[in-house]
């Protein structure tokens, strides 16, 4: 009887450890393939080369011209030869130390540097009497474009240098032009072409010049 218990709890223990062993290969299988909370697998990693291609090193970025430290715009145009003597003459302060103009930066050219758009008016009504562009070549800002036909005013746009030259007629006020002229520039490489023109009119309906619409009813 002893013998028959012995060889009664050897069984049960095999039977246990087979049980074991079952659930133990069951949560193997759910660690493997299974659908629970790690159904999105395990973090990568593996090098992003060990399984698809590298990211391809991206083309350096086109060169951004850097901003100069603020130029003198009234001492640049006041020594430049090819500025006309009475453009000089009448650059004067307005009020102290301030003087008629307005200054921009930005890439016009495709230099190193930024280019300098430099506007000089009038200080009674602010009229534009000269546009002119400054170019850094090697550290000497050289004239690259100017007109003095007023009223005119140069800005930057989009990489190209656009004037605006308003247009009177007889009659017409200072503040009240008849209309204007839009000219767009892009450098060639070596110099300003124009590259479109367009002429805008101006209404006057807000002087009271247009007619009142008649009452047909």
């Amino acid at each position: 009887m002893r013998v028959l218990g012995v060889l009664q709890a050897g069984r049960s223990a095999i039977a246990g450890i087979a049980a074991v062993g079952v659930l133990l290969g069951a949560l193997v299988a759910c660690s493997a393939g299974g659908t629970g909370a790690r159904d999105e697998g395990p973090a990568r990693t593996d090098p992003v080369g060990a399984t698809e291609p590298a990211a391809s090193a991206s083309a350096a970025p086109p060169t951004t011209p850097t901003t100069p430290k603020p130029v003198n715009a009234v001492r640049l145009v006041k020594d430049d030869p090819r500025v006309s003597t009475d453009i000089k003459r009448d650059l004067k302060p307005c009020v102290a130390n301030e003087y008629p103009v307005d200054v921009s930066y930005g890439n016009l050219t495709g230099g190193a540097s930024s280019d300098v758009v430099i506007n000089v008016m009038t200080c009674g009504d602010a009229v534009g009497i000269g546009t002119y562009v400054y170019r850094d070549e090697d550290g000497t800002y050289r004239n690259v474009f100017q007109t003095e036909e007023p009223p005119v005013y140069g800005e930057i746009d989009r990489g190209d240098l656009v004037v605006t030259k308003q247009v009177y007629e007889k009659g017409d006020s200072v503040a009240s032009p008849s209309g204007e002229e839009v000219l767009t520039y892009r450098w060639s490489g070596t110099r300003f072409a124009q590259e479109s023109r367009t002429h805008n009119d101006y209404s006057h309906a807000v002087d009271g010049e247009s007619p009142a619409p008649t009452d047909d009813g």
